[in-house]
């Protein structure tokens, strides 16, 4: 309804507790600082010199911008945050990328407020009411611990801002096409609808899932009308339209492009195994956000094992039935209980593309951060409809709410602490997942660091190496825990060959996924750093992963450069060097300058040897015919 100036107060005291509520959402994370960088973070923050912006100025925000970026290439505005965050705090500071997070977080608060109010007020439920309920549920979706691994993990900055930027988009959406249904124009608002889109697509590729919010929304909701009905009807077929092509493309496109019946490259899961495993990642999302514990987030889900069939593990079965089950009584109810069916179609939609064939990793939090919002509404709305049945007092009511959103302040509270330190997120994650490797290499590598790092006088050095033992034990499909105890008992002086064994049997047997691919790193990053590692065993891991490993050229050349530099033995060097030749493109520098190094390095026979396998590789790409234009 068109605004009046009676409504004018109230919505001014509207606006204020909107501004009050998202100011108090966002305190809830700053026990959570300063906080340090994890996981992902290291090569999308701290070692990503494309975000390093030294000077404040356009050319090098261009630079920034256009530089493709390790994380994706549809992330523009996020990585320019992060770069206006580095030159802000003069470095990578942690608690600088951290504090931008929790703002952003905040004015998500503050807009889906908006949204919830004005979703409230078009479902039917009166003013009195959606004063209260919108600034709840929003409350709950802000304040909810699930969060927390969204806003203080640096770089899922990717996944929040374009949160933001979607529930602007539908807000603005739900704006124009209740003018529509009051017979006002809607165009300008669908316009700022679709610029909001853009921009939530220049931070997540995810974001592409807004059609399928304003296709709920007109399910449940606004029931594709209009005050024109000639425009209903075009609404109504334009969504049928949109429909069938959305499935055309999943079925023709998208399946035959990422459908793999094998495992997926550095995965232990084909895309069969993905989906039935998503039923009970799904169900584990929900259970997190139903029973919100910090000890039900651990973070880290390595540890987390792929369905290999309907009843393997059991709970397959059970799950798939339970969300067949959840999106039929949606459909149902979609007429009855709008807002439920709305809310659970938001919150599987939000999931499609993470929950679907691409070989992403199993399971991540911050997949949650718009899910939640689905989540949230669905649930205040089954609370509503209890609440109506049983005719509560409404100090009860407001008891019970006050209670509920308590509990899930206290919980982010507690958790976001645990993200202070990296060594008391590891020790939470630890508690949390015991079977989760990266949580124990976290908990090794940040006594390591606290105990001085790299030396023999390291005075946290048997608290490292026991919580890699325990690593190694716990993790056994894991590499990182294993190679690191290597180095821990070597720089320590208590190597012995069982340690050793143990890692050369883990390198030869376990799936090479990017983690473990990754682990032999860990012993020539020490190496480079002055451990004396045993050369002969540091040879054989190269050579094992080498085999085992589908590696880059780039790779490939940089164990050669670490074997014939590091260990002095450029023959034993040659064979990545040729693979890694062999792999990388003809017009590629790389063997002129390995020529002219193995020169320096007077062995020209294995400089002539490089020079003709280069000369051969540009030769047979020369005489290759290319297809006509």
């Amino acid at each position: 309804m068109p605004q009046t100036q009676a409504d004018s107060p109230a919505i001014r005291k509207f606006l204020i507790t909107s501004l009050l509520l998202s100011l108090f959402a966002g305190l809830l994370f700053v026990p959570g600082l300063p906080g340090e960088f994890v996981f992902d973070d290291a090569p999308n923050i701290v070692n990503n010199e494309s975000i390093q912006l030294k000077q404040l100025t356009l050319d090098g925000l261009a630079k920034v911008i256009a530089t493709p970026q390790i994380s994706g290439e549809m992330r523009g505005l996020p990585t320019l945050t992060f770069a206006l965050d580095y030159w802000r705090a003069g470095g990578a500071d942690p608690a600088t990328f951290k504090i931008t997070n929790i703002v952003i977080h905040a004015l998500t608060a503050l807009a889906l407020l908006w949204l919830f109010r004005s979703l409230l007020q078009m479902a039917g439920v009166t003013v009195a009411r959606t004063r209260w309920l919108a600034p709840a549920l929003a409350f709950a979706w802000a304040a909810h611990p699930l969060q927390v691994s969204s806003v203080l993990y640096a770089v899922q900055r990717l996944q929040t801002l374009g949160t933001l930027f979607l529930v602007l988009a539908l807000l603005t959406y739900l704006h124009a096409r209740q003018a529509q249904i009051e017979g006002r124009r809607g165009r300008t608002g669908l316009m700022a609808a679709m610029l909001l889109w853009a921009v939530a697509m220049s931070c997540k590729e995810d974001s592409a899932q807004l059609p399928a919010y304003t296709l709920a929304l007109e399910l449940t909701v606004l029931h594709f009308a209009a005050a024109d009905a000639a425009l209903a009807r075009r609404w109504r077929k334009g969504y049928q339209f949109a429909l069938l092509a959305g499935v055309a493309l999943y079925l023709f496109v998208v399946i035959p492009h990422y459908w793999s019946w094998s495992a997926y490259d550095a995965r232990n899961f084909s895309t069969p195994e993905r989906l039935l495993t998503q039923a009970r990642v799904l169900c584990l999302y929900l259970w997190q956000i139903l029973v919100p514990l910090p000890s039900h987030m651990p973070f880290y889900y390595d540890w987390l094992q792929p369905s290999r069939g309907l009843l393997h593990p059991w709970t397959t079965l059970p799950a798939i039935v339970l969300l067949l089950a959840l999106l039929g009584g949606a459909w149902r109810l979609r007429k009855r209980m709008p807002l439920f069916a709305l809310g659970v179609f938001l919150f599987f939609s939000a999931h499609f593309i993470t929950s679907n064939v691409i070989g992403l990793e199993l399971a991540f939090e911050h997949r949650n951060s718009f899910a939640l919002i689905g989540a949230v509404l669905a649930v205040g709305s089954l609370l509503a409809a209890a609440n109506q049945r049983l005719q509560l007092h409404p100090l009860v009511q407001v008891g019970f709410c006050i209670a509920l959103l308590a509990g899930l302040a206290g919980s982010t509270l507690v958790r976001a602490h645990s993200w202070s330190n990296n060594l008391l997120l590891a020790k939470a994650v630890t508690e949390a997942a015991p079977h989760s490797a990266r949580a124990w290499m976290q908990l090794c590598a940040s006594q390591f660091k606290l105990g001085g790092g790299i030396t023999k006088s390291n005075t946290r050095l048997d608290q490292a190496i026991s919580a890699c033992s325990s690593g190694a034990t716990l993790a056994p499909y894991a590499l990182n825990s294993a190679a690191l105890l290597v180095v821990l008992k070597t720089l320590k002086g208590n190597i012995n060959q069982n340690d050793w064994d143990l890692f050369q049997h883990r390198l030869e047997n376990v799936q090479m996924s990017w983690d473990n691919q990754r682990a032999p790193t860990i012993l020539t990053y020490h190496a480079q750093k002055g451990v004396k590692l045993n050369k002969v065993e540091l040879l054989k891991a190269l050579a094992t992963l080498s085999r085992r490993a589908n590696l880059e050229p780039f790779q490939n050349a940089q164990i050669g450069y670490f074997v014939m530099n590091e260990l002095a033995e450029p023959d034993l060097a040659m064979p990545y060097f040729v693979a890694a030749i062999q792999g990388a493109s003809p017009r590629d520098p790389f063997p002129q300058q390995l020529s002219s190094e193995l020169r320096e390095k007077r062995r020209p026979d294995l400089a002539s040897r490089i020079e003709q396998l280069a000369s051969a590789k540009i030769g047979k790409a020369a005489a290759t015919p290319h297809p006509l234009p």
